[in-house]
């Protein structure tokens, strides 16, 4: 079986990132390993499962990786972070101080509001629709934003 196992996301700071995505968005700490070079190893998983990729907060070194701290995607929706219960994450999220860009809505796919990480990535919460047969639906996180 083969999966995507990490996605790197580009930050200023482990230590700040860190507290975001653990305090804010709930993620767990995986591994923070330092590293011969003064860098450091930083995993975080959005849940205690290990069914989805987890996130590899790296350190931007240099100018160009620098100008892409918050804008990975150019601007559109990069991440989609799935939830069981949409309206518990959402209110639990914005009391944590999250900044979402817009109203939750309720669209054939699911229930989905965007919001912005602490560099102003845009991420979408999504609690994917359950079809007639009892399933997901797969075209979840699948729109044009």
């Amino acid at each position: 079986m083969r999966r995507i196992a990490l996605v790197t996301l580009v930050v200023d700071d482990y230590d700040e990132a860190i507290r975001f995505y653990t305090e804010a968005l709930g993620f767990r700490l995986v591994e923070d390993t330092p590293r011969p070079d003064g860098s450091r190893w930083v995993v975080v998983r959005p849940g205690a499962q290990e069914a989805g990729a987890d996130l590899l907060l790296a350190r931007a070194k240099g100018e160009s990786q620098q100008g892409r701290v918050g804008d990975q995607t150019g601007g559109r929706v990069g991440f989609f972070l799935h939830t069981d219960d949409f309206a518990r994450d959402h209110a639990r999220m914005l009391a944590a101080g999250v900044t979402f860009l817009e109203a939750p809505r309720h669209e054939p796919y699911g229930s989905v509001a965007v919001f912005q990480d602490l560099y102003g990535n845009r991420w979408d919460l999504l609690q994917p629709a359950v079809a007639a047969s009892g399933t997901h639906s797969r075209r979840a996180g699948r729109r044009a934003t």
